[in-house]
C-alpha cells in the first residue's frame, strides 16, 4: 500500500492540528503510512499544487466551502468529504481515518 496524503482544511488550521495527531496515532497502529496535515482554507490552494493529495477532508466549521472544493478537485480526481460533526467534536482520528481512506478506495 502506497503511502496516503490526507488534507484536511478547516477556518484556522488550528482545531484541526489535534485531530491529525490522533489520525496519526491510528495510522501507525494500523501500520499505515500516511502524510496527514490541516491547514487553513485559505492556504489550501497553494498546498494542493504542492503536495500529492489522496484525500481532502473539510473540517465542519467550512462544509459551506464543500461545494467551491468539488468544483476545484474534481478535474484533479481527488475525493472530498466533510468530517462528521460527533468524530470531529470527539476527536475520533480512528474514524476519521477510516472515513479517508474509503474515500481513496482503500
Amino acid at each position: 500500500m502506497a503511502k496516503k496524503t490526507i488534507m484536511l482544511v478547516c477556518s484556522a488550521g488550528m482545531s484541526t492540528s489535534l485531530l491529525v495527531t490522533k489520525m496519526q496515532k491510528a495510522a501507525e497502529a494500523q501500520g499505515i503510512e500516511a502524510d496527514i496535515f490541516a491547514v487553513s482554507a485559505s492556504d489550501a490552494d497553494s498546498n494542493l499544487a504542492d503536495k500529492d493529495v489522496n484525500v481532502l477532508l473539510l473540517g465542519p466549521q467550512v462544509r459551506f466551502m464543500k461545494g467551491q472544493f468539488e468544483q476545484k478537485l474534481a478535474p484533479m480526481g481527488i475525493p472530498l468529504d466533510v468530517i462528521d460533526m460527533k468524530d470531529y467534536g470527539m476527536m475520533n482520528g480512528e474514524n476519521v481515518l477510516k472515513v479517508a481512506l474509503n474515500l481513496i478506495g482503500e
